[in-house]
């Protein structure tokens, strides 16, 4: 069975990433060869995990996907790992609903039969944590909690209160604490962490966390605890026993078949403003017969030849100068647009494709100027959620009727768009259930702001490859 631990907080902001980036260092300097995952659909995080370990870090989403999906995703990436260590997402009971545990690090923690590593934020507590641990223990007694690692911690002393009630009240283990310092968190900023491409994990920043990871964690004891439920993958068995589940197009999630010959040249954009993506579905594409060609929009002035172009989501607000002094690129992306030749692009590669961008400042960038309409930032205008998309006609990424699911995650609004452009998505949130007209097509080319995780659906993966198969005319 695959050897696994998960790291979840008590809340967000406990110093999850902090903590397994550091175990993450710590783990492979030891020569252990470990395989990362992230519970839910963040982007950034991953990016992290993968500097570390120089492997892909998926994700494990229990509302996105199914949980056929996420096991064998487990079993398939961790089958040549020593560990799977796999990040949390907020609290440890937070997901996509307040009645259940659905897209929480406790679901995927059950799914897994993985222990807990509890994550707690010290710095303005002592005995009281220890009634903190309590209460998750008895939150969910079938939940396995099985240790405890104090962050923002003041001292010696500190620690050993921590320590101390922690094991006249608890089941969970105490292994151990990181000091209060800033130099070990990572900088944060409107939309969350700053990116893995744009801040290297040098050693600046890793020699003193690890250094505080190997004196005061007890790796032999965390090393110890790790088990699950989950055997390596083997390609002729299946994903672990699972049979068909939740979620649309889940029948297929169960195993990522063999790339195959490519058949069709994707051009993805790859830089500081380019960057979120899920490693899923660069596997789906691959496995579909797509040839993927990284390039920058930043710092190409030409596109690759490509039958397809895929403009994933970043930060294009921060980069909003240099993309649109990038005049060449910008008129190479709307001319193949305008030859018909297929093009998707999600949230943020929507705010590139738009006539203009404005800034945080309140400049506007002219931008591609496919999508007829400005993007502006909002920063107190927070879009945020799980959403099922259902396609109302053929298109680039999918034929009519498909469901895939996703998320949204941007503080920019786009001004009214003509309603003589085409709107091909019906896109429903996970919570309340409103509807609303969303995916904008023009000729081949679909811009949305969701986020699609391919594997809730990997039909859609082998459509956008035979459609850049016919339609891309090189």
């Amino acid at each position: 069975m695959i050897r696994a631990l998960l790291i979840a907080g008590v809340s967000s902001g406990v110093g999850k990433t902090t903590v397994t980036v550091g175990l993450l260092e710590a783990l492979r300097r030891r020569g252990l060869r470990v395989q990362a995952f992230k519970v839910g659909p963040d982007f950034i995080d991953p990016g992290f995990h993968a500097q570390v370990t120089g492997r892909p870090s998926y994700n494990l989403d229990g509302w996105i996907c199914s949980r056929a999906s996420v096991l064998e995703t487990v079993a398939r990436r961790a089958a040549d790992a020593d560990l799977a260590l796999i990040e949390g997402v907020m609290g440890c009971f937070d997901g996509s609903e307040g009645k259940s545990d659905e897209g929480s690090t406790a679901q995927v923690a059950k799914w897994l039969g993985a222990p807990i590593v509890l994550v707690v934020d010290a710095r303005a507590m002592a005995r009281s944590g220890a009634a903190v641990v309590l209460g998750f223990e008895r939150f969910d007694p079938d939940l396995p909690i099985a240790g405890v690692i104090w962050n923002r911690v003041s001292g010696e002393t500190h620690a050993r209160w921590l320590d101390e009630a922690l094991q006249q009240r608890c089941r969970a283990l105490p292994l151990g604490w990181l000091p209060r310092e800033e130099t070990l968190s990572l900088p944060e900023r409107h939309l969350g962490l700053v990116t893995a491409r744009e801040r290297r994990l040098t050693g600046e920043f890793l020699e003193p966390l690890v250094a505080a990871v190997e004196k005061s964690v007890d790796l032999d004891r965390l090393l110890s605890l790790a088990r699950s439920s989950v055997a390596p993958w083997v390609e002729a068995a299946g994903a672990a026993g699972e049979s068909k589940d939740q979620g649309p197009g889940a029948a297929d999630a169960t195993g990522v078949p063999r790339a195959r010959a490519p058949v069709a040249q994707i051009g993805v954009a790859l830089d500081e403003a380019f960057q979120f993506y899920y490693p899923a579905n660069f596997d789906l594409l691959r496995a579909a017969g797509a040839e993927l060609v990284f390039w920058s929009p930043l710092k190409d002035s030409a596109l690759p030849p490509v039958d397809g172009l895929y403009l994933g989501g970043g930060y294009p607000e921060l980069y909003a100068v240099e993309l649109s002094s990038n005049v060449a690129m910008r008129e190479a992306i709307r001319a193949f647009a305008e030859s018909g030749r297929p093009l998707y692009a999600e949230c943020g590669g929507l705010m590139y494709c738009a006539r203009a961008l404005e800034d945080l400042d309140g400049s506007e960038h002219p931008m591609i100027g496919l999508l007829p309409s400005t993007v502006r930032m909002k920063p107190k205008k927070l879009t945020l959620g799980y959403v099922e998309v259902e396609f109302a006609r053929d298109n680039p990424l999918a034929p009519a009727g498909t469901r895939v699911r996703g998320h949204e995650f941007h503080y920019s609004r786009i001004d009214e768009v003509p309603a003589s452009v085409p709107r091909v998505c019906r896109v429903r949130r996970r919570r309340g259930g409103e509807e609303r007209s969303e995916g904008y097509l023009l000729g081949n080319a679909l811009m949305s702001y969701v986020h699609l995780h391919f594997g809730s659906n990997p039909e859609i993966a082998a459509w956008f490859v035979n459609r850049c198969r016919q339609q891309g005319g090189r």
